[in-house]
């Protein structure tokens, strides 16, 4: 069923749903209600935010689903780490259930405990990393419990309760705004107006959505996703290539757009019969039944939960390939946080 409601959505926002749309576009009008006037009231500063001693950058997007967010904050991460910043993670912690919020994710969790994604970026990047509904609850427990002079919000965008000082979207290339509506007429969280007053916007792959033509953003940089490496769902161990090819792959991907990571792998002129699931998908050995496991390809996100179910395949490594302008303007940024504090909420 979950499935099922996934497809709808899926071709209803990118696809040819155009009765339907029609259909739910006045409750799209009350999403746009809603959604701009809670940022007023943040920007008018009738509610509060709490702002930090440190800057905070926000790594979000407009849309829902899987646009890259993730790559580009192990990217950040390691960008600052090359300039002596010592950055710290936050996040929702979706699908986790921690003992307690908000919750410092320790080496030997899983991700039914930390949830995938934060599990996933605190094993990639050894940085401490705090799950917690409330970003501002975990902001403030990464500086008690760490020594992070720098956040970096996994999503967010739409938390204005955790003020910031520099905020990213993250735009698929294939996909963009999609039909252009908000939630649940199209898949916009907020009026694709926002995107002119955040700080950068990197469209990840090229550009190729009709939304893209004629845009006038300034600030708009570039990403890609490289393939880095196969490696051992179990232990993390590189996969030789000998045992890549002329096989027959079972591509496994519950991401919020599964196509890129199919398309990465046809790219890559693996052989493979794809097997999509919804984001954040809770596999079981059900999921399984009668594969061959050690024919199993799947995402580095899905890799952390399917080493809990002992799954002996596969999964690829991929690095994000940025527009070096980026750094440079958000190093500059920081060097004037450093002078005079500045937030956007």
């Amino acid at each position: 069923m979950k499935d099922a409601i996934h497809r709808f959505f899926d071709r209803l926002w990118y696809g040819d749903g155009m009765v339907f749309g029609f259909l739910l576009w006045p409750l799209g009008w009350l999403v746009r209600f809603i959604t701009v006037r809670k940022r007023n009231q943040f920007l008018d500063q009738r509610r509060e935010s709490v702002r930090l001693n440190v800057p905070v950058i926000v790594v979000g997007n407009i849309t829902v689903g899987g646009t890259g967010k993730t790559p580009l904050v192990v990217w950040l991460v390691q960008q600052l780490q090359q300039r002596g910043y010592r950055p710290g993670i936050v996040s929702r912690g979706y699908g986790g259930r921690p003992p307690h919020f908000p919750y410092l994710i320790q080496s030997a969790d899983v991700a039914s405990v930390a949830g995938d994604e934060p599990l996933m970026l605190a094993r990639r990047t050894g940085v401490p990393v705090v799950i917690d509904p409330r970003r501002a609850n975990a902001a403030q427990a990464l500086l008690d419990q760490t020594d992070c002079d720098i956040i970096i919000s996994d999503d967010g965008l739409q938390h204005y309760a955790l003020g910031r000082s520099y905020e990213i979207v993250v735009l698929d290339g294939s996909r963009g705004i999609g039909n252009g509506r908000l939630l649940p007429a199209g898949p916009l969280r907020e009026p694709v107006q926002r995107l002119h007053s955040v700080d950068a916007v990197v469209v990840n792959g090229e550009p190729r959505h009709s939304s893209f033509q004629g845009s006038a953003l300034t600030h708009r940089f570039t990403m890609t996703l490289a393939p880095v490496q196969l490696r051992s769902i179990l232990d993390d161990q590189p996969v030789p290539a000998s045992q890549c090819t002329d096989r027959q792959w079972i591509a496994v991907a519950g991401i919020g757009n599964p196509q890129r990571f199919f398309d990465t792998l046809q790219a890559m002129d693996l052989v493979f019969e794809p097997r999509s699931f919804p984001d954040h998908h809770a596999y079981s050995l059900a999921d399984f039944a009668g594969l061959d496991q050690a024919s199993v390809l799947t995402t580095e996100k899905d890799a952390v939960k399917l080493r809990t179910l002992g799954i002996n395949g596969t999964y690829l490594a991929v690095e994000a390939r940025i527009q070096p302008e980026l750094i440079d303007v958000i190093l500059a940024s920081l060097e004037r946080f450093k002078h005079r504090p500045h937030y956007r909420y």
